[in-house]
């Protein structure tokens, strides 16, 4: 059983490390109107604070269980699409950069604190901050004669980093309850700092 979890973790952190990598590469500036799948999928590994709120809800939602670990990321994801066709359509949404700010802030401090919210509430609380997410990444698209490939790889990008968050959660949970509580503790603090680093702009997004 051990095995297994370092292999989990393994196969994570390799998909994180991809992900990351990948943000250098494909840096929100410079991108330029490339109507294509490809940059669809990096896109939302380009910044830091996409990468971190998708892999937290993955992970908050592994700490609800039950329904909760898939219901969750579908509520991002399916709220994310709606976002994006209101910034691609040119309809405004106030305090997009705070609302992302706070999301890595807010879904960090819950695994962080071990908060158990309702599943309906804890896709409420996701599908507020896809909004966000969502529309940041469809404006960016308006000007694409094209945006259906691009926003086909911007969705599947974000499944991948949440089944990267369920399955960090999960091998966590392989190592016993007391272990898990403090990675779990850990891992949202980081996140949590970051995201504050990101709207205090003491890193780029």
């Amino acid at each position: 059983m051990l095995h297994r979890s370092k292999s989990v973790l393994t196969a994570t952190a390799t998909l994180l490390a991809v992900s990351l990598s990948a943000s250098s590469a494909f840096a929100h500036i410079g991108i330029g109107q490339v109507e294509t799948f490809s940059t669809g999928f990096y896109h939302p590994l380009s910044g830091i604070d996409h990468v971190i709120a998708m892999v937290a809800v993955g992970l908050y939602a592994a700490s609800l269980g039950g329904t909760a670990l898939w219901l969750v990321p579908l509520a991002f994801v399916a709220t994310m699409m709606m976002g994006g066709i209101l910034g691609y359509a040119g309809y405004p949404l106030p305090l997009v950069e705070t609302g992302i700010g706070l999301s890595v802030v807010v879904m960090s401090l819950a695994i962080a604190l071990g908060v158990k919210l309702r599943t309906v509430m804890a896709m409420a609380l996701v599908g507020l901050f896809a909004l966000f997410h969502g529309h940041a990444h469809g404006s960016e698209g308006a000007e694409l004669a094209y945006f259906l490939p691009y926003a086909t790889g911007f969705v599947i990008a974000t499944a991948l980093l949440h089944m990267a968050g369920i399955a960090l959660g999960l091998g966590f949970d392989q190592l016993g309850k007391t272990p898990s509580v403090y990675l779990r503790r850990a891992a949202g603090l980081a996140g949590a700092l970051a995201g504050l680093s990101l709207l205090s702009g003491w890193l780029p997004v």
